[in-house]
């Protein structure tokens, strides 16, 4: 009878101790609650961030004019493929006639050729974006989150820092606030918001992986890991207050597409920028005409500069301020107008950054001893000549062509005593055969000088007769026979 009644027993001590273990899972439920509620909170929300600044967010597109394509043309590429090619300096094939035309008017259609993203700076209409979204573009259309299109001006590129700024004519427009680039942090939140591969208005995060990192000669590029895709150039990088701190512009990829490192452009620099594009259509620069390279570990040892720090003299321009200054190839540049040199890169900005015309010192290590040089700075060459809101020439309406002058840096490059580069081509000209970027050195014979004298020798040529130029592509000369109004 005992033996019946311990089976009881037992199972009623099951059931206390499953009774104290629900009890406990239960009371440790409640304990974790409060805490993982705490966690999700902490956990950033960009809805409302979002919701605030996207309408200053806009799409751009960009058209040009067909060119007929030549021998050896590729079929028509997705313009998103087309732009990261262009993004990343691979040379693209020729195109034909995306609607299959060989020929006629219909050849000099504007067609859509590229997609990016840019942001409004102010509420009557001037926005930002990236030089390569706009590059070579004829048409530019600015969309609004409310689907309004407006017809942009181009009011002037920097292809040196990547940075464009175009005009739409509206009032009234929600712009963005610009952030403080020296308070943004490595690990801190951001949030990007672009046009990648076309969808308008796509948002995505991540943090700042790293500042100041240093891939081009005048921009210390912030690095995230914010998805960035062909289409988001030109968009704006938001920290959590809904300030732009910089501008989407590059990504590092081996298949084109994103790997977790992107770049952007510090909004600071890109201000700076804008603003001489605005006033002047272009951007001034300074230069001393040297070319430096970092002081290695071992150089700095050697020459008892104690630390790897500064930049090294390896070449002079010939007749230049660094010349004319009294520096010599071997010379360590430490300080440059009471700024400190750590590196290269260090000298080009602060250079690039002084008004040409300023006389100021600057301090070299030569031959185990600091040494004060006053030297007076000089204007860096535009390497974009182009002024969209000031056309060099017109383009001529016989030919189709647009002209213009070659700067003295690029006659000294290419050993020539005149000549003209094309800077847009159509109708006439194009059939014939001519390119954007070639060189006209002769027509009918005669050696063109200037785009002025260009013009003139065109409007002097019988209207009817056949003309030949002599044309250099690269390092290949050639005839081009162009016939007008055909």
């Amino acid at each position: 009878m005992q033996k019946a009644l311990s089976h009881p027993r037992r199972t009623s001590s099951r059931w206390s101790a499953a009774a104290l273990l629900s009890a406990g899972l239960c009371a440790l439920t409640l304990v974790l609650q409060p805490a993982q509620a705490q966690a999700a909170r902490e956990l950033p929300d960009f809805t409302e961030l979002v919701e605030r600044t996207a309408p200053a967010v806009v799409n751009i597109r960009t058209a040009e004019r067909v060119r007929r394509a030549g021998p050896g043309a590729t079929p028509e590429m997705d313009e998103q493929m087309l732009e990261f090619l262009r993004r990343f300096g691979i040379p693209l094939p020729n195109q034909r006639n995306p609607r299959g035309g060989g020929g006629g008017e219909d050849d000099d259609a504007p067609q859509r050729r590229g997609v990016g993203s840019g942001f409004i700076l102010s509420a009557d209409g001037y926005v930002m974006t990236n030089a390569h979204v706009v590059d070579g573009a004829e048409e530019v259309w600015v969309t609004l989150t409310d689907k309004r299109e407006f017809k942009a001006k181009l009011i002037g590129t920097d292809a040196r820092t990547d940075v464009a700024v175009v005009k739409i004519e509206a009032a009234g427009l929600p712009a963005v606030k610009i952030g403080d680039v020296g308070r943004l942090k490595v690990g801190e939140w951001v949030l990007a918001i672009g046009s990648p591969f076309g969808f308008d208005s796509t948002v995505t995060a991540g943090i700042v992986s790293a500042k100041a990192r240093d891939t081009g000669d005048f921009l210390p590029f912030i690095q995230t890991d914010v998805a960035i895709n062909p289409g988001n150039s030109g968009g704006p990088l938001l920290n959590m207050r809904g300030e732009v701190v910089g501008i989407n512009s590059q990504i590092y990829s081996r298949s084109g597409g994103f790997m977790g490192i992107s770049f952007a452009i510090p909004i600071d620099e890109a201000v700076r920028v804008s603003d001489q594009l605005r006033a002047s259509g272009r951007v001034i620069r300074g230069r001393i005409g040297v070319e430096p390279v970092d002081v290695t570990k071992d150089v700095a040892e050697a020459i008892g500069l104690g630390k790897p720090a500064g930049a090294l003299v390896r070449r002079l321009v010939e007749d230049s301020p660094a010349e004319k200054a009294g520096l010599e190839g071997g010379d360590v540049i430490t300080k440059f107008d009471g700024k400190t040199v750590d590196r290269a890169t260090d000298l080009r900005r602060i250079v690039a950054a002084t008004k040409p015309g300023s006389k100021v010192t600057m301090q070299v290590f030569r031959r185990g001893a600091h040494k004060d040089l006053s030297i007076t700075v000089a204007e860096l060459e535009d390497d974009n000549p182009r002024r969209p809101a000031e056309p060099a020439a017109k383009p001529t309406p016989t030919l189709g062509l647009s002209v213009v002058d070659l700067s003295e840096a690029q006659k000294r490059e290419l050993k020539l005593r005149g000549g003209v580069r094309v800077e847009a081509v159509e109708g006439a000209a194009a059939r014939a055969g001519l390119r954007e970027g070639d060189l006209i050195l002769s027509v009918d014979n005669n050696e063109v000088a200037n785009a002025k004298q260009f013009q003139t020798m065109i409007a002097k040529l019988e209207k009817a007769k056949l003309i030949n130029m002599l044309v250099r592509r690269g390092n290949a000369v050639n005839f081009i026979l162009v016939r007008p109004g055909r």
